[in-house]
């Protein structure tokens, strides 16, 4: 049994809905930086993405052995380890002698989260996949 290719209309409506991730990932960070949030509390926190990585889940099966994958893969990699390095932040702060080096983490995990929405996206438009 060989794999078929998905067709045509299957793959643009695949690519529609990872540009809609990335675009759910963006309002989330452009609320952070308007509002009184950090960059990462309203990424992990903000309810487009928390849609965005939901749908992640649901559709992942559907862009196995496609270039879009690999878009999913970094959009998944890039919530858990922003949640990663937000966890640790968290326990910085609470031991209070790390006040000032989890402020630190957090303004640098937003901009590292900003930076891969950007990156990503940005690759997703040349229809590229994203490195491993």
């Amino acid at each position: 049994m060989s794999l078929q290719p998905a067709p045509i209309s299957s793959q643009i409506n695949l690519s529609l809905i990872t540009h809609i991730i990335y675009a759910l990932h963006a309002l989330s960070v452009i609320s952070g930086i308007i509002g009184s949030a950090f960059i990462i509390t309203s990424f992990l926190t903000g309810w487009p993405s928390i849609i965005a990585i939901i749908i992640n889940y649901t559709k992942r099966e559907a862009v196995q052995d496609t270039f879009l994958d690999s878009h999913f893969n970094w959009q998944i990699r890039t919530f858990w380890f922003a949640c990663l390095w937000m966890v640790f932040a968290i326990i910085l702060f609470i031991s209070v002698l790390g006040i000032f080096l989890s402020y630190i983490i957090t303004v640098c995990t937003g901009i590292w989260v900003s930076y891969r929405i950007i990156r990503g996206w940005l690759t997703l438009n040349q229809r590229r996949p994203m490195p491993i």
